[in-house]
């Protein structure tokens, strides 16, 4: 608490306004990034689950008619 007293070094107030706005301009575009990232990445996984899906239909229809 001493620190925040010294004369020339920001105050508390001051420190609370510079962790906001970093959150802000460094937090929100982060938390962006990774929801971005997050859509796409469940976008693909859809996709090659699908594939895989579709690939195994066909092993089990030509297993059915070799039967």
């Amino acid at each position: 608490m001493v620190l925040l007293l010294i004369p020339g070094l920001p105050g508390a107030t001051e420190l609370l306004v510079m962790g906001i706005a970093l959150a802000l301009y460094v937090g929100l575009p982060a938390a962006g990034m990774i929801l971005i990232y997050n859509f796409l990445d469940g976008k693909r996984g859809y996709e090659k689950r699908i594939s895989e899906l579709e690939r195994k239909v066909e092993t089990l229809e030509s297993e059915l008619a070799e039967e």
